[in-house]
């Protein structure tokens, strides 16, 4: 993972006050992402948390562990992984430390891991400062994810150009990305004065913007924060 190691004084406690206990044996979480020679970039975000999370020293000393799926034979749509993700797509995750529990979406499995996991690292315990980060956490999730992704789509792998689709998505995708560069001449990361879940969940979009066909040359503000992160 590109993530930044940090050496942060580990926290016992989730974000309810409540002792959380190790696994009795094994990682105290299972990620389930995407087999792939290509940057699975939903699970890509997920891995980069979940170091960090681990380099803070938030989880036991089995760490976490992550499964990849091999999405040509179709093992997402088993009846195991529709029993975890009943919408049958990356990523999901099993926490061990509370009994199995079960989740998906990434914008969820982030804000979960740092609430229980983090208390305060990664996502701040202040209710302003925490929505703060939330706000870009999910426009990541609905707005960079959905739209760069289809701009990948038509650029790289329709088997016919569409020429209006690849104008469309590739020009939103430069629009929000116009919007991160006006947050980020006014702030240090994208939620603020810290590192956070939002950082960590746009970092692998940005970072491959070529491919979504984007030019960041003229956005300073962007590529100072692309070197940062």
């Amino acid at each position: 993972s590109l993530s930044r190691r940090r050496s942060l004084a580990s926290a016992r406690r989730a974000g309810s006050g409540t002792a959380v206990e190790p696994a009795a044996a094994g990682p105290d979480v299972t990620l389930f992402t995407a087999r792939s020679t290509f940057p699975a970039f939903n699970g890509w975000k997920m891995t980069i948390l979940l170091e960090e999370l681990q380099a803070a020293g938030k989880f036991g000393p089995d760490g976490f562990e992550v499964r990849e799926l091999d999405l040509d034979k179709r093992e997402q749509k088993e009846s195991w992984f529709l029993a975890i993700n009943p919408n049958g797509r990356i990523p999901a995750l099993v926490d061990h430390r509370a009994g199995g529990y079960a989740l998906f979406e990434s914008g969820a499995i982030m804000t979960y891991l740092a609430d229980v996991y983090g208390d305060g690292f990664l996502l701040p315990l202040d209710r302003a400062a925490r929505y703060d980060v939330l706000q870009w956490l999910f426009f990541q999730c609905a707005g960079v994810g959905p739209i760069q992704g289809q701009a990948h789509a038509f650029l790289r792998y329709v088997p016919e150009p569409v020429p209006y689709a690849e104008e469309r998505f590739r020009n939103e995708t430069r629009r929000l990305y116009e919007v991160l560069e006006g947050r980020l001449q006014r702030a240090t990361y994208v939620g603020g004065d810290e590192y956070s879940i939002a950082d960590i969940a746009l970092y692998p979009w940005i970072a491959y913007h070529p491919w979504a066909g984007q030019d960041i040359t003229d956005l300073p503000a962007l590529r100072r924060w692309v070197g940062l992160v």
